[in-house]
């Protein structure tokens, strides 16, 4: 199993749609810090459709105590990155972090897992990739190395 942490999400559309891609994937999604919404926003439901009621939701009041709670490697994916989200080796039990729209990770965080920094590649002139799309690319990478897809 891989893990989708969100460091303080502030788009309930976005998280409702990471939500419904974990569901999909048989993935846990942990929401650390304070969201920019209330969790019944209308938004994440809609974006979520029907099976938001089937997502295994967490949520960590802290980065400390999500690290506490949820034992494993942390890949932080960021647009500052230097590592390619494809040359890493995925393991279950990883977790994938990513960090708020738009602010992306504090880099107290981005510190600490240096050496754990993944960046998705963008030869166009945007500054970032939508972060439900981001979540999907890199998961989705993770998912087919472990199960062989």
């Amino acid at each position: 199993m891989i893990h989708v942490a969100l460091y303080e999400p502030e788009m309930p559309a976005n998280t409702g749609n990471i939500g419904r891609l974990c569901v999909g994937a048989a993935c846990p999604l942990h929401l650390i810090g304070r969201p920019g919404f209330l969790l019944e926003d209308r938004m994440i439901r809609r974006a979520g459709l029907d099976y938001w009621p089937l997502l295994e939701l967490h949520q960590h009041a802290s980065m400390a105590e999500f690290e506490r709670a949820v034992p494993g490697r942390i890949w932080c994916v960021e647009t500052g990155g230097r590592r390619l989200y494809t040359q890493v080796r995925y393991q279950p039990g990883d977790i994938l972090l990513y960090g708020s729209e738009s602010r992306g990770l504090p880099p107290e965080i981005l510190q600490r897992y240096a050496q754990q920094v993944l960046v998705i590649p963008q030869p166009g002139p945007t500054r970032s990739i939508n972060l439900a799309n981001a979540v999907s690319i890199v998961l989705y990478e993770a998912l087919r190395q472990i199960h062989g897809w």
